[in-house]
């Protein structure tokens, strides 16, 4: 990362530059930072500002993974598939219904297409960081306290590249963390702006069927079994509980794990033993027990919500870009 970094900055005309400006929203280690509440935060501010935000993905761990690009959404209906997709990038399509989400490696190509096919006037780029073949206008990192100075490279640590690589980004967006503290770790680092990011769960929604949801139902006074496969499993059941929820146990998977019908049979018989009522999970979990149909339990997802203290740090920054 090193080596390609310096060779970028030394030839910026290597960059491939898109027509409408480009947001990245990115980490330095792997996994776990909350980057995905984050860039779906950003493109929602994008839609009530009037513009038509595109988010650039490149589909990790997808099981049809097709030459070109996918079009998970061209900001008005749901095109693609899990398969064709990937969890997170259909999460965000459902997350904020009116942004195009486009899924290829090269986020060049699906910025084209965008811009020309689907009247995209500005890009989010998704996990962007470390991809360093596309121009951007602004770099978002996201991190938590003490993650970026106490962390060692892979494989030594979780950090993708050295730590002096975080003094590239212009606004540093710091999860549960104090507007000081999250100050304090951008000046460490050599960043200009920060903000700390406040996420609190929202509102349970039931999953009645595939793709089929019924707003505000469940109650948190029930017993629930709660699962997750993503990659801080433990933090979702500590949010849960510290937000009022009876958890009478809990299942956690590896980040991105595909549910099968024995994981099922496994949660069902977990659920009967813990004397639970309903399985309670999260936006990036749901879509992934949708694929499987019909579900032998009541299952809830529960919406992650992120603010921003003090938001003008990221968004004036956003707005700088697009003027």
């Amino acid at each position: 990362m090193q080596v390609r970094r310096r060779r970028y900055e030394s030839e910026p005309q290597r960059r491939r530059h898109l027509e409408r400006p480009v947001i990245s929203v990115g980490n330095l280690s792997m996994g776990g930072t909350g980057k995905s509440p984050v860039v779906a935060a950003i493109a929602q501010w994008l839609l009530d500002a009037g513009e038509r935000p595109a988010i650039l993905s490149r589909g990790y761990a997808r099981r049809d993974v097709v030459d070109g690009v996918v079009v998970v959404s061209d900001g008005r209906e749901i095109l693609a598939t899990i398969d064709r997709s990937g969890d997170e990038p259909l999460m965000l399509a459902r997350q904020v219904p009116g942004a195009i989400v486009c899924v290829s490696p090269e986020r060049y190509l699906s910025g084209r297409l965008a811009e020309q096919q689907l009247g995209a006037t500005v890009h989010i780029l998704d996990d962007g960081f470390q991809h360093l073949e596309l121009a951007r206008d602004l770099d978002v990192l996201v991190t938590s306290i003490g993650e970026i100075p106490n962390g060692k490279v892979i494989p030594r640590g979780r950090l993708r590249e050295p730590i002096d690589a975080a003094a590239r980004a212009q606004v540093l967006v710091v999860s549960d963390a104090t507007p000081g503290a999250a100050a304090s770790e951008a000046w460490a680092l050599g960043i200009s702006q920060a903000c700390a990011a406040v996420r609190t769960l929202g509102d349970p929604v039931r999953i009645l069927e595939a793709a089929i949801a019924e707003p505000g139902a469940g109650s948190r006074e029930q017993k629930i079994l709660a699962v997750a496969g993503i990659a801080n499993p433990d933090r979702f059941v500590s949010s849960l509980k510290n937000a009022g929820w009876n958890v009478a146990d809990s299942m956690t998977f590896k980040d991105h794990h595909r549910y099968s019908m024995s994981d099922l049979a496994a949660i069902a018989a977990k659920m009967r033993v813990a004397g639970a009522d309903a399985v309670v999970t999260t936006d990036k979990d749901a879509v992934r027990f949708e694929s499987l149909g019909d579900l032998p339990f009541p299952l809830y997802r529960v919406p992650l919500r992120v603010d921003f203290e003090p938001a003008d740090a990221l968004f004036e920054s956003i707005r700088a870009v697009l003027e």
